[in-house]
């Protein structure tokens, strides 16, 4: 095992080239919430400025995951081509048993649950692992005209790892 020459990130990596992957490792699991239309730079440029927030490097993220509704929208697939990260889905009803500081209606009313982004990261990809501790709470994507909002939960051991329903 070696660094992560991407980033110049000395700590060991596992075979996807994340750091911390230790069984007691913490890792980050981003979520991400978006309208129809949002674009594939939107996605990474909204990713890195959470990051940034959180103080966090890109080599400790695991996963983004969504809703299953729009788990195929073509920026968020093209977004998590471009961090190089697996994008992940989980349905709905997972995503509304998750307790969140911030509901909204506006998105319950649009995709069946009132938080996609902070559920999403707080449940990551992986059923029955327990929830991560959020963060960075729901904010919104950058640019002009936001299309995504963005939320990150810090997992600890194989939480974040492989999860259920990858779509890319």
């Amino acid at each position: 095992m070696t660094g992560d020459r991407r980033t110049g990130d000395p700590r060991p990596t596992d075979a996807r080239g994340s750091a911390d992957s230790g069984a007691g490792a913490r890792v980050w699991v981003v979520g991400i919430g978006a309208a129809s239309g949002v674009g594939a730079e939107e996605v990474r440029a909204s990713v890195c400025a959470a990051l940034a927030r959180a103080g966090a490097a890109r080599s400790t993220v695991r996963a983004l995951v969504t809703v299953a509704a729009r788990a195929h929208e073509p920026g968020l697939v093209a977004g998590a081509a471009l961090l190089a990260l697996p994008l992940y889905a989980r349905s709905a009803a997972e995503l509304a048993e998750v307790p969140v500081p911030h509901p909204a209606e506006r998105v319950r009313a649009a995709v069946g649950t009132s938080s996609v982004a902070e559920a999403a990261a707080r449940l990551g990809p992986v059923s029955g692992a327990p929830l991560g501790e959020l963060v960075v709470a729901k904010m919104r994507g950058v640019g002009a005209r936001p299309r995504c909002t963005v939320a990150i939960a810090r997992h600890v051991g194989s939480a974040g790892g492989e999860g259920d329903r990858q779509t890319s």
